[in-house]
């Protein structure tokens, strides 16, 4: 655990770069890993970036591009739409397999309807569903998305955690994780919670309140997994902008966390030689 946590290598081949990076987009999709803490989406957003596509690179490449350290949530999806399309026809889906339950009450019928509202990052889409091309085989619809028709084919079956098929006919994968009553989906890099909900249901969505998330303005955390080398200050010290607070080892290398701004340390959470998760608290500021 204290060095290189390596689960695997990734090696891509193309007649060109452009086709080499296409394809290690591609799997880096379908690289499928739950249990532990990985770098896909950091690796996706690299082979995003135009800079790294053009091969311009150099020892601050990672500095340069990402000053503030890289956050899943900061990498949005390429084309929303997708993610919108594939939401519902998962979701039609397993509403086509929940009406099959056998011992209803008679009397009640229930049919799947076509019409829902896909909450993507708090904003809601109409979507429209149309059986299109489907069979014992395969799934199809057509998805009428904010106006805008997509055409979804997939040999997907419920429980698989890979959403393989087509979108407008370019092939897409999408991994696919249960949260609640939504599901979180990864596709290039990025992830997006959606929630998909009747036209009804919406409509009360919008009107819940939004819990703030936490401030932790006044907390030195740790940008990633690794040893806490060294603190460099005392509870009750007053520190300035610049001024080193802690030294964490990751990936062989020492890196040096600086304060951001001016201010007294309250509480010390971690002490020299401890294993640090990502965003593990190490001072606190009064």
């Amino acid at each position: 655990m204290y060095y290189d946590p390596m689960i695997a290598k990734l090696c891509s081949w193309g007649q060109t770069r452009d086709e080499a990076i296409a394809e290690m987009r591609e799997a880096l999709d379908q690289y499928y890993i739950r249990g532990v803490s990985h770098n896909i989406p950091f690796l996706a957003s690299l082979m995003a970036n135009q800079r790294f596509v053009d091969g311009r690179l150099t020892t601050n490449f990672i500095a340069e591009e990402y000053p503030t350290g890289f956050h899943a949530s900061d990498l949005p999806p390429e084309d929303p739409a997708v993610l919108i399309a594939v939401a519902a026809v998962i979701h039609r889906s397993l509403n086509d397999r929940d009406i099959q339950i056998s011992g209803k009450m008679a009397g009640n019928k229930v049919t799947v309807r076509d019409d829902w509202v896909v909450v993507l990052d708090g904003t809601q889409h109409p979507v429209h569903l149309h059986p299109a091309d489907g069979n014992a085989q395969r799934i199809g619809y057509t998805v009428e998305v904010d106006g805008t028709r997509h055409t979804v084919l997939s040999d997907w079956r419920i429980g698989e955690p890979l959403f393989r098929g087509t979108v407008n006919g370019t092939a897409v994968c999408v991994q696919i994780d249960r949260v609640g009553i939504g599901y979180r989906l990864h596709h290039s890099g990025s992830q997006a919670v959606v929630k998909v909900l009747t036209p009804k249901a919406a409509k009360l969505d919008a009107l819940m309140p939004v819990k703030a998330p936490p401030d932790m303005s006044k907390f030195l955390l740790s940008p990633m997994p690794g040893l806490l080398v060294s603190l460099a200050v005392s509870e009750g010290q007053e520190v300035k902008a610049g001024e080193v607070l802690a030294v964490v080892e990751a990936m062989k290398m020492e890196n040096i966390l600086r304060a951001a701004q001016d201010g007294t340390v309250a509480k010390i959470h971690a002490a020299p030689g401890s294993s640090l998760a990502v965003d593990q608290k190490i001072v606190e500021f009064a």
